[in-house]
């Protein structure tokens, strides 16, 4: 087991470096959406409130869109809208304090507080509130400009006119949902195929430490999971709102269904590999045809993640899927023990796993997996 508590380690021990000149220069790269989207909506947002409102001071329209694509990014839409009202509220706030009690050291602590307590009783919490906390600190500490208007409202219009700026060019330039929940997808779906086919390897050479390490592997994907569940409600919120990624709400609903499935496919082969290295560690003879059953599942599992991507119709995925199912019956014999015929078993839950997310129904996968 001391190998398997290693493997963390020994991964991040080989993992290459991220703070190279290459390795900046391909995150920039990556980043061209945010550059652009910045550049647009604090130009758009700082244009709108000098030239057409005339507002003199008129800062907190780009300060509140770059809050808004910096502090927002990969934020929910609900909690997108909620930093907007918390930024254009601690304003107001903010303002209508400073008016009334004026500044100083003193008056700043009172602000925060009162603030804040504004923010929780309309709801506000987390990054909102305390994006709506900082924007009464900077207000506070900013004269405005002699005739520049009743400096509330002015101030009040420009950080939600850059909110708004903000969100605008999240939902005009959005990220590719497809591609993003396909790359959380696929990594699960391959991470899983890697871990099958080495358990396959371990009950084919006798091997338990190899079955441990595996399981330890999967017990550290569920973070990956919650990636993947997070990953994909973005996706759909963006495939929803963003009139720009409409086209593409059928294929993000595709892979949207399957993340419950691969969820259970985690956890299901978790028990697959527990009950294997059980199996090895207590010298249970391996049945002849449980190794090949796992390998083919593996090789499911590859075959179901290049049909999710290409949006093939999953018959090569469901073929390779009941097959594995099947020679994991088939190779149980007389002589069973609670391992093996747990190893089976998983295999055949593993089969369904995927094959609900490939879209068959209850009754369908019974009567697939029925080798009776």
């Amino acid at each position: 087991m001391n190998e398997a508590r290693d493997v963390p380690l020994r991964r991040l021990r080989l993992r290459r470096p991220t703070d190279s000149l290459t390795d900046r220069l391909w995150l920039l790269r990556r980043r061209w959406r945010t550059l652009l989207r910045l550049s647009l909506a604090t130009s758009g947002s700082f244009f709108v409130a000098t030239e057409v409102l005339h507002h003199q001071q008129a800062f907190f329209a780009p300060i509140a869109a770059v809050l808004v694509l910096i502090a927002g990014a990969g934020l929910r839409g609900r909690t997108l809208f909620e930093l907007v009202l918390g930024v254009a509220i601690g304003v107001l706030v903010g303002e209508l304090l400073v008016i009334g009690i004026g500044r100083g050291p003193v008056q700043m602590a009172l602000i925060v507080v009162l603030t804040v307590v504004a923010s929780t009783l309309l709801g506000l919490k987390g990054l909102a509130m305390t994006q709506a906390a900082s924007s009464s600190v900077l207000l506070a500490a900013v004269l405005p400009v002699a005739g520049a208007g009743n400096p509330a409202v002015t101030r009040f219009l420009d950080a939600l006119l850059g909110g708004v700026a903000g969100l605008a060019a999240i939902l005009l330039i959005p990220r590719n949902p497809v591609r993003d929940i396909d790359r959380e997808v696929q990594r699960i779906l391959n991470q899983l195929a890697d871990i099958l086919s080495s358990i396959a390897q371990a009950l084919r050479t006798v091997d338990p430490e190899l079955a441990d390490v595996q399981l330890a592997t999967a017990r550290q994907m569920q973070p990956q999971v919650e990636v993947m569940t997070s990953t994909a409600a973005s996706a759909t919120e963006i495939a929803r709102m963003s009139p720009v990624r409409w086209r593409q709400r059928d294929h993000v609903r595709s892979y949207v269904a399957t993340v419950r499935d691969l969820d259970n496919a985690v956890r299901d082969t978790r028990v697959l590999a527990r009950k294997s290295s059980t199996l090895l560690r207590r010298g249970e003879p391996v049945p002849a045809g449980l190794e090949q059953a796992i390998s083919a599942l593996a090789k499911a599992f590859r075959i179901f993640a290049d049909d999710l991507s290409e949006r093939d119709d999953f018959d090569e995925a469901r073929d390779a899927l009941v097959e594995a199912a099947r020679l994991a019956t088939t190779a149980l014999t007389a002589r069973m023990t609670i391992n093996n015929a747990t190893i089976a078993a998983q295999v055949r839950s593993l089969a369904a796993d995927l094959l609900y997310a490939s879209g068959s129904t209850r009754a369908e996968i019974d009567e697939k997996l029925d080798f009776g």
